[in-house]
């Protein structure tokens, strides 16, 4: 299993802070306006819409896309949405006939806008995923169809305070599947610290984040309840029973998770790409390791990061230019610099290379990305939001002790089947 040690001194981390938390909006002269465009005739000004609202005019970011932009021989009008509200304006754009060009979104989002109609396919429009990883392309394909190009992926990992483990007397190396790290958390409580802290808050985020465990058992999301999924959700629930992990998870997002770890005193933390600027100034030597499946290797975890989209024009002679700027924004010469700045690891096996070789730092979160798997994949689609929302209420409720994880489990599955009838 791959790690990497941190030392706070000497250390340079690629990765930029992460494109989570949302700042001061970067807008276009028309305020993301969604009134009716000309045709394509005459009109050499191309939108794209992004969900990085955090990245200013002078950003690394819109910089790219000026360039891209120039390379095709058009202008583009960007504007940067909050996540959320960018599904609901790519929605109602589509509606009126008024959609951007090139919209970027997360990729769980790509099978919602293809189902009501509002994306292309890459076929459609020409654009090359050859060499794409599969596990990540998977994310934006439905029925058999593919609807954009990853600009990059995230995931979920497995920090660790080198000075807790060796207060305990746990060697990092050994942590290689389940046992050996319930062992380990076992030594951690004994030496007077605590073990692991998680997110599983009741929300998407819970979903995300026991993912890794619900598919390193080897279960499928479409039976909750089967004999893997009930072992991943013991997992967790015995964690909190014996005091490993904090009665806190249960309402812990991603990020009150970490605070807890930068205390110092949890020995692990299962967190992403985004902590590591925060993980530099934790001020204690920090690792990385891979979350280990249950009988060893990786564990695929969930793919954060966005699919680079074109939606569909009335006009089809606007697709021209506009796979010209996707293939630009995902191109093998820039996909480097845009990873760097967006936090990402990148979507093909060539950047990925460039970017361990850049930083030897990484390899532990490229072969995570490479075992990672897309939420919506095995063609899960517009099913996956409803079966993960019937998940995470079962692993509240687990935790919680209200019930059994295999109680728990059975209910969810229930009312998965039904809502995804």
């Amino acid at each position: 299993m791959a790690t990497s040690i941190h030392r706070r001194r000497g250390v340079r981390v690629t990765l930029a802070v992460a494109v989570v938390a949302t700042g001061a909006a970067s807008c276009s002269s028309s305020g993301g306006d969604t009134g009716a465009r000309p045709s394509s005739a005459g009109n050499a000004t191309y939108t794209v819409w992004d969900p990085y609202p955090q990245f200013d005019n002078g950003s690394d970011w819109v910089k790219l896309l000026g360039t891209c932009g120039t390379q095709a021989g058009v202008k583009v009008e960007r504007t940067g949405y909050d996540t959320t509200d960018l599904t609901n304006k790519a929605l109602l754009a589509a509606q009126q006939g008024n959609s951007p060009d090139v919209l970027i979104v997360d990729n769980p989002v790509v099978s919602t806008l293809a189902d009501a109609g509002v994306l292309t396919t890459t076929e459609e429009t020409g654009a090359d995923t050859s060499a794409v990883a599969p596990n990540l392309l998977a994310a934006g394909q439905t029925g058999g169809k593919t609807y954009g190009i990853p600009i990059g992926a995230n995931t979920l990992a497995l920090y660790y305070n080198k000075e807790v483990l060796d207060k305990a007397g746990v060697d990092v190396a050994e942590v290689k599947d389940w046992a050996s790290l319930t062992a380990a958390l076992e030594k951690v409580k004994a030496s007077g610290k605590k073990g692991i802290t998680f997110s599983a808050i009741g929300t998407e985020e819970g979903s995300f984040q026991f993912l890794p465990w619900f598919w390193g058992s080897g279960a499928r999301l479409t039976t909750l309840d089967s004999a893997e999924g009930v072992a991943a959700l013991s997992l967790w629930t015995d964690w909190v029973k014996k005091g490993y992990a904090p009665n806190s998870v249960i309402n812990n997002t991603q990020t009150t998770s970490w605070q807890e770890f930068a205390t110092g005193d949890f020995a692990f933390s299962e967190n992403g790409t985004w902590q590591l600027a925060n993980a530099e100034k934790a001020g204690f030597e920090y690792g990385i390791i891979a979350i280990p499946g249950k009988d060893g290797g990786t564990a695929p975890a969930p793919t954060g990061g966005e699919f680079v989209t074109m939606p569909v024009q009335s006009d089809t002679a606007r697709y021209t230019a506009s796979q010209k700027l996707v293939a630009c924004l995902t191109s093998t010469d820039n996909a480097l610099a845009t990873d760097t700045t967006l936090s990402y690891i990148a979507a093909t096996e060539a950047v990925q290379a460039k970017q361990v070789a850049a930083d030897g730092e990484l390899t532990v979160w490229v072969d995570a990305v490479k075992a990672a798997k897309g939420r919506t994949s095995d063609d899960l689609g517009t099913k996956y939001p409803k079966i993960s929302e019937r998940m995470w209420g079962a692993v509240q409720a687990a935790l919680s002790g209200s019930t059994t994880p295999q109680e728990a489990l059975a209910a969810a599955q229930a009312a998965a089947a039904s809502a995804t009838q």
